[in-house]
């Protein structure tokens, strides 16, 4: 990962966080009336509680959001509604590949920052969130998203998709 500034960093994470509360409530709106919406709601909580701390961040640092906040409105949730009309395997899938990449993406940061001792506060957020990002990661496995049909491919659409949004949201 390049040396993407501390405002870089703290807009794509703000952006990422939202997107990722439009996947869970796009998921919950389909799959709302079945034994996984109880799961659903923990992730999208925590998603929420990520999000906030962000949020506070950006107004603390008075950094501006990502111009593409209304185009991650609806892609997330139309992401997070389409996989879960496929299923709930497919819904665990999207979860899967998304956190996949958040993960090697909160590593990247994580790493830019360690230099950079006035940074802690932002580092212990990023480390935070990625601990509970990677607890969705495991339930999604634990919820048998790799039994999914199509597996490999959609994971890789859907990891593909998740990087060019983090590449946009860092830079607009």
């Amino acid at each position: 990962m390049k040396n993407l500034s501390i405002d870089s960093i703290i807009r794509v994470n703000h952006a990422g966080e939202y997107g990722a509360m439009r996947i869970y409530e796009g998921q919950k709106a389909v799959l709302k009336n079945t034994p996984t919406a109880p799961l659903l709601q923990h992730m999208l909580d925590q998603e929420k509680q990520h999000f906030d701390r962000f949020d506070q961040t950006m107004k603390d640092r008075r950094i501006r959001p990502t111009l593409l906040s209304p185009l991650w409105h609806v892609a997330g949730f139309a992401l997070g509604a389409g996989s879960a009309l496929l299923g709930k395997r497919a819904a665990m899938a999207c979860t899967v590949a998304v956190e996949s990449v958040i993960d090697e993406h909160y590593n990247a940061q994580l790493e830019s920052l360690e230099n950079k001792p006035d940074e802690a506060p932002l580092r212990t957020l990023i480390e935070d969130c990625q601990r509970e990002e990677l607890e969705h990661k495991d339930l999604g496995l634990k919820e048998e998203a790799e039994k999914m049909v199509g597996y490999k491919p959609f994971t890789a659409a859907v990891k593909a998709a998740s990087r060019f949004a983090i590449f946009l949201s860092e830079r607009i």
